[in-house]
């Protein structure tokens, strides 16, 4: 009896595990691809500023994940964006711009909300703790948020919503 149950236990966590795979393989394969969109600041010292996006999202070869890089722009002033992320075991690691040693950020965790297709990534660097939501609305619709960690209360501070190009 705990022998079936045990193998049952075994074979439904195996199962589990590989449709999860699935789904976070379909999610990152909808990445791929040329997108544009608008995005607003909605917290802080530089609130209400609108920005425009436009990124390219790839798939890192031999291992889930993805990258996602391109440039925003305010005004005249174009600053480069890009992430990239990538499962290791079962742990997602990578890093947004230049990571937490240069001007970005360290993603130290993922994982993929397999209900809503999305993906959260944890961000820090140094004090600062966030948190980075990817989702896919539809093939051609993608918003991103970024929350930070304030009071033992995550508060966005940016989203921004792509739109498939080409």
């Amino acid at each position: 009896m705990f022998l079936t149950r045990l193998l049952t236990f075994i074979f439904a966590a195996f199962v589990l595990t590989a449709y999860a795979q699935a789904d976070e393989k379909t999610f990152f394969n909808g990445i791929k691809g040329k997108w544009a969109g608008s995005g607003q600041i909605v917290a802080g010292k530089y609130k209400g500023t609108h920005f425009t996006c436009f990124f390219d999202g790839d798939l890192p070869e031999s291992i889930m994940g993805m990258s996602i890089d391109g440039n925003c722009r305010v005004g005249v002033f174009n600053q480069k964006m890009n992430a990239k992320v990538s499962k290791r075991g079962s742990k997602y690691k990578g890093s947004f711009l230049d990571g937490a040693k240069g001007k970005g950020l360290d993603i130290v965790s993922g994982r993929f909300l397999k209900g809503k297709k999305a993906f959260v990534m944890d961000l820090r660097r140094k004090k600062l703790v966030g948190a980075m939501r990817a989702q896919l609305i539809s093939q051609d619709k993608m918003n991103i948020s970024i929350s930070v960690l304030v009071n033992k209360k995550y508060i966005p501070v940016i989203g921004l919503d792509l739109k498939r190009r080409g």
